[in-house]
């Protein structure tokens, strides 16, 4: 609309029914838009949303846990080993876990086997960031996407031995 004086752009955005609303205050002269301020900022807090939630899906940093029993039926270690392959297909560092509960911790050699029948099952599709190894009374393993290598990384064949 051309430069205006402050008077007469309030006067016109009065009669539209509108705001006015300086967009650039550092401009010679400032810029200024005639608009529904509402409306503009219920947009952009639309547009930030929709932003965090997509950045949000694209973190690749983002480390899932999958956590497992020691007296896991076959049907559910397989229910379960595919959800770990759907989180690794949306590139997630997957933890897997075993629980162990009361004096089920004396026998760790039952979560490892448990840890190495998910590895087998997950050899194409993932790498082994992290052994399997002790947090309190879960055995854990991070795996990695197979896509996403890093030199340190091997692949989840079978974990060596737990440390106690």
């Amino acid at each position: 609309m051309g430069v205006m004086p402050t008077s007469q752009a309030l006067r016109l955005a009065d009669e539209r029914g509108l705001d006015l609303v300086e967009v650039a205050p550092t401009g010679e002269p400032p810029v200024c838009r005639l608009l529904d301020y509402g409306k503009f900022r219920y947009e952009a807090a639309r547009k930030e949303r929709e932003a965090r939630r997509e950045n949000k899906v694209k973190s690749s940093n983002v480390v899932r846990e999958v956590r497992f029993k020691t007296r896991i039926g076959e049907h559910d270690r397989s229910a379960k080993t595919r959800q770990v392959k759907r989180l690794l297909g949306e590139g997630s560092k997957v933890k897997v876990s075993v629980m162990f509960r009361g004096r089920e911790i004396t026998h760790p050699e039952v979560g490892m086997a448990v840890l190495k029948l998910v590895a087998e099952d997950l050899a194409d599709d993932a790498l082994m960031e992290k052994p399997p190894g002790f947090e309190g009374r879960f055995l854990t393993m991070i795996l990695l996407p197979a896509g996403a290598g890093s030199g340190k990384s091997t692949p989840a064949k079978e974990p060596q031995s737990a440390k106690a």
